[in-house]
This record gives structure tokens, C-alpha cells and sequence, in this order.
């Protein structure tokens, strides 16, 4: 695939007085949809080389979520509901009528809440090495979640240092980890904390039970349980992935704007 030299502009929309929601839109405005969001603690930023290629033809629009990137918030409210309240306040600013929505990590999850509040405008939800293991979230009574959640009180920069270890097949570059590390430790808080905390209370099997949009997951093979496979079967099309770590969308740009391109294809 070449890269298409796509130009974006640097666009907002304000929810409310205490939310402020960056984004970048580039490609004709009539053109296929493709909306971008990010995972925790990163920002809009991580498609910057991936939106370079899709095809010319797509209007691509990234995200920053709230006191992600360049957005910002003072809100008290950091459920995945929210953050999908984020990117529908862009596709009504966009009039955007129909989408394809892309979320990495904890932006798959809100891909997800995206479908189902925007039944009529999204068509297909893919999510980038998302979702397969959320449902272990969903297995935990209060006591095991709270006892998760510790340490991202306790040492945050401590637990994404784990969590950038646990997305990395072994033979990821340590350089490479270092960035996402680097990239991931530096988020805003509060919301850091309080996102992963909503990410760790969200309901995948009600909201999966909603949704109607056929979801695609590309899943890192090594990451990938059989569990996850097995409870996906039927109900959400996996396809397992050889283009890196957690954030292989970042270490392969090109693959990972082919996959897209193929699901805005189909």
C-alpha cells in the first residue's frame, strides 16, 4: 500500500463547559468513514502514520478522548459510556451519517459503546488487539477488582510498566517498549486512573449483547488465549495478528491500515 500524503486538520467540539474534544479529519468529506480511537493513556497520535495508508479516497477522523492528548476535561464521569459520548459529539459535529469505528485497546471498548449508542451510523466495529481479554474483568467479584486496582493507586508507573511487558511478545524490541512506556506513564491524571478503573467496570457481555454491527478483532497471536477464542465463537470474528506487540498499529502502520482497509472494503 502507498501512503497517500493525506494532509489532516486539527478540529474540536465542546461537549459541555468542562469538556473539550480535539480531533483530526482529513479526506473527502464524502468519502468512506473511518473513525479512529485511541487505547488508555495514549492519544490520537498513534494513527498518525497509520492514516498516511489508507486510501486517499476515506475520510479519516482520530479521536482524542477526554484528557487524552489534546483534549481536555474536568468531568467526574471516566466510564467507557462516556468516552463513547466523545466520539458520538464528533460524529453529530461531522455529520457523519455512516462509519466504520477502529479502537486500539481500551478504544475497542469504546468502539463498541460507539455502536450501540449510534445504531443507525456505525456499520462495523473493529477493534485493535481489544476486547479478548476484558471478559477476565467480567469474571471478578468486587474484592478481586479492588485487589487489581491497588496497584494502579499504589505505583502507577510500576503497573504500566507490567502492563507494557504483558502486551509484549518476547521478541519485542526493548527500545520499543520503552516509547510505549515512555508515551503511556506521562497520561493526565486523574484520568488515567480513573479510565482504566472504568475499563475494569465495564459490562463487555451486556454491551456485546446490544450491539448488532458485526466486530472484527485483530488479536496478536501470542496474546490471544483459546479461552477467548472459544467465547467469541459465533459472535465475533477474531483474526489473529503476526505485526507485533499490543500496539502493533504503531510498530506497523501499514499492515494494520491494510486490515482496516479491508473491513471499509467488504
Amino acid at each position: 500500500m502507498v501512503t497517500t500524503g493525506r494532509v489532516s486538520e486539527s478540529r474540536e467540539v465542546r461537549r459541555s463547559n468542562e469538556t473539550l474534544i480535539r480531533y483530526s479529519i482529513s479526506g473527502p468529506a464524502e468519502g468512506p468513514t473511518v473513525i479512529l480511537v485511541h487505547g488508555w493513556a495514549c492519544s490520537r497520535a498513534d494513527f498518525d502514520a497509520l492514516s498516511g495508508f489508507l486510501p486517499g479516497r476515506y475520510r479519516v477522523i482520530a479521536v482524542d478522548l477526554a484528557e487524552h492528548g489534546e483534549s481536555r476535561s474536568a468531568r467526574d464521569d471516566w466510564t467507557i459510556e462516556e468516552f463513547a459520548h466523545d466520539v458520538a459529539e464528533v460524529l453529530d459535529a461531522e455529520s457523519v451519517a455512516e462509519c466504520v469505528v477502529v479502537g486500539h485497546s481500551l478504544g475497542g471498548a469504546v468502539a463498541v459503546e460507539v455502536g450501540r449508542l449510534c445504531p443507525g451510523t456505525v456499520r462495523h466495529i473493529v477493534a485493535l488487539d481489544a476486547l479478548h481479554y476484558l471478559f477476565l474483568f467480567g469474571a471478578m467479584d468486587q474484592e478481586q477488582a479492588e485487589g487489581l486496582l491497588q496497584p494502579l493507586r499504589d505505583d502507577f508507573a510500576g503497573l504500566v510498566r507490567n502492563m507494557v511487558e504483558a502486551g509484549s511478545p518476547p521478541d519485542t524490541d526493548s527500545a520499543l517498549k520503552e516509547a510505549h512506556f515512555e508515551k503511556m506513564v506521562a497520561v493526565r491524571q486523574p484520568a488515567g486512573t480513573r479510565a482504566f478503573e472504568g475499563l475494569v467496570a465495564w459490562d463487555m457481555e451486556n454491551a456485546l449483547a446490544d450491539v448488532k454491527q458485526p466486530i472484527t478483532v485483530f488479536g496478536v497471536r501470542e496474546l490471544v488465549t483459546q479461552e477467548a477464542l472459544d467465547r467469541f465463537e459465533g459472535r465475533i470474528d477474531v483474526v489473529l495478528v503476526d505485526l507485533g506487540s499490543h500496539h502493533f498499529l504503531v510498530e506497523a502502520p501499514e499492515g494494520t491500515a491494510e486490515l482496516i482497509a479491508g473491513v471499509m472494503s467488504a
